[in-house]
Formats: structure tokens, sequence, C-alpha cells
């Protein structure tokens, strides 16, 4: 079925998997450059779904000299204040939870900053004079999240919370790096020698759980988003060493018939000590759970290889999306729920 290329463009009708194989260059966008005022002393990145996986990203690569948290609420936390730099990032622009929140940092007079396509965010930034950065079009937030992930760099290099000139040279790297793999993944490369329609077809028909070191949990939570959105499937993620003290015991009680599938990413970067529970873990729940796939980051340094888990993760569940006969694209039951909520 995965080498039927008329059958999958007819349910690829909204050309996910192409766009899938065009998403090095978010990482080569350039942005305006930003002139921000006050000094700051701690970032808050408001968001919510796949505007708020930039943030995630970048916690696991950059070495941040102040403090960063993200927020995916309405409100934002009581230390926000002056000194605090506050970036609301919607790719709508219209997302209800960022809006509230940017409201907010208005209110607490703190450094503002907005990432958007349009829409009220655009609006409210013009309206205030807030510093804003207008992504590219794209058909879904969750296929934009490398231009909202390079917009926030460029922001954090505009105040010198990471080195502009070390970030350029790496981030041209792991575009490069991901273009390469990428080949390997399109859609009219045969199931015989494409990976990434190879584990599909092992998860296809199953609830994945995505299970990752904490280097890549961005990538293993934007695994679960990507299974959700794209292939309209259940899925969990959980991070080593954190499932070793909970998550871990559940399994216990669970056959291994259950309709489970188990993804374990790995990077060359992982502390050892996860890399030596991962191996216990194994061991301790053979029989009590799925064999797991591992999937071994490729790239030599922890941007390559998030970027390129992040991405091999999209064309898996694209691909598991085209063997549930759905169109990964659109996400009718979240505007149902948005419609219902402004009515």
């Amino acid at each position: 079925m995965l080498d039927d290329l008329k059958y999958i463009h007819q349910i690829d009708s909204s050309g996910a998997l192409q766009i899938a194989a065009d998403v090095a260059k978010q990482l080569r966008h350039k942005f305006e450059p930003l002139a921000l005022g006050s000094e700051v002393h701690n970032v808050v990145y408001a968001a919510m779904g796949g505007s708020a996986l930039a943030a995630r990203l970048s916690t696991s690569w950059p070495k941040y000299k102040v403090p960063f948290e993200i927020i995916t609420d309405y409100h934002l936390p009581a230390y926000v204040g002056e000194k605090t730099l506050v970036i609301a990032a919607s790719y709508s622009g219209n997302t209800e939870e960022t809006i509230s929140a940017f409201r907010e940092a208005l209110d607490k007079k703190a450094e503002l900053v907005v990432i958007a396509s349009g829409g009220k965010l655009e609006e409210l930034a013009h309206q205030h004079n807030v510093p804003f950065i207008k992504l590219p079009t794209a058909s879904q937030p969750r296929f934009a999240a490398l231009y909202c992930f390079k917009a926030l760099i460029d922001i954090l290099e505009s105040v010198g919370f990471v080195q502009a000139n070390e970030m350029d040279k790496e981030l041209e790297l792991a575009a490069q790096h991901l273009e390469e793999s990428i080949k390997g993944w399109l859609v009219d490369v045969p199931t015989a020698q494409n990976a990434a329609k190879q584990l599909a077809l092992e998860l296809a028909g199953t609830s994945p759980v995505v299970y990752s070191g904490s280097v890549l949990w961005p990538a293993a939570y934007k695994w679960k988003i990507s299974f959700n959105e794209n292939a309209k499937n259940v899925a969990w993620a959980n991070s080593y060493p954190e499932f070793c003290h909970n998550e871990f015991i559940g399994w216990a009680s669970h056959p291994v018939e259950k309709p489970y599938s188990i993804v374990d990413l790995h990077s060359s970067f992982d502390n050892d000590r996860i890399v030596k529970r991962f191996e216990i873990v194994d061991r301790l729940l053979s029989g009590k759970r799925p064999a797991a796939h591992a999937v071994i980051a490729e790239g030599n340094t922890l941007l390559e290889q998030l970027v390129w888990t992040v991405v091999f993760g999209d064309f898996v569940s694209l691909y598991v999306g085209i063997l549930n006969g759905v169109d990964p694209t659109p996400v009718d039951l979240v505007e149902k729920l948005k419609a219902e909520l402004n009515n």
C-alpha cells in the first residue's frame, strides 16, 4: 500500500508528505532583525501545540544564560515583570490561551515579542507597538514548527542569550544533514529501502508509546503530537529517567497482546546512566510489553539529531495516517472544539 503512489496522493490530498519533504528550508529562513529595548533577566515563551514545540526543542539545544520557561496556559507566572521577555507564539495568531498571556504581559509591562503568521496577535502587536515576527504560510501549525524554532533562535540571538555565529553555522549544517536524510523517506522511495515506511507498517493498528532520554524528549513529544494529528491515532510519550519512577511499573499488569507499540528514541548524547536504564528496562519488561522499536538518532551534533528525529517521526506518522486511510492534514475535531468555544 505504501508503494502505491496513486493511492497515497489520493489519501494525502492536501500534500502533507510534500510539505514534510521541504521542511529543512525552515532552518534557513531569514527573519527581520528585532530591536528590543530594556535588559531582560528571564524568558517566558507562551504557546500551545505545534507552536510550543519550538521552545521545547530549544531547551534541549542552546545553553541558556538566563531562566527560560514554557507556558501552555492562559496565565503567566506571578514573577513576570519588566525584566521578563515574554514571547507570545501562535501560528494562526488566534490561539486564545496565547492571546490571554499576551494581554497579561502587557499589564505586567514585560518586554514582549510576538511570533505569528497573522490573526489577532498580529493586530495586537501592531496596536501596542510590540515587535512582531511574521511566519511564512503553512497549512497547519505543526508543519511550521521549525519556522517557529528558527524565529525563537533569532530572538535569543538579538538579546545576546545565544551566540549568533555559532548558531548560524550549526543551523546550516543541521539543514544540510536533514535534506540528505529526507531523501531516503520520500514517498517515491520503495518500502524495502525506506526506513520511515518500514516503521509505519510496524506501528499501524497500534497505540504507540514513545520513550526517550531527556535530550530527545522534545522529539519524543513531537512524535506523540504527530501521531495524534497526522495519523489521527492515540499515542503517548514519556522520558527517562522519570519513566523509571512510575510508568515503568504500570507495564507489569498489561499483557503483551494489548494493542500498544513501543518506540525508544536513542541519542549518542544520552547520559550513560540513561543508556543503562533503557537496557535494564528492556530486560525487566521482556514478555510484559511489546518489544521496543529502537530509533537511533543520526547526526554529529545534538541539533542535527533533534531535527532528524522530529522529521523522521513526521514521516512515520504521515505514513501511518495513509495506512489508517485518513488525510493527515485536517484536524476537524480541533476546529469543531474551537467553534463551540466561540459560541
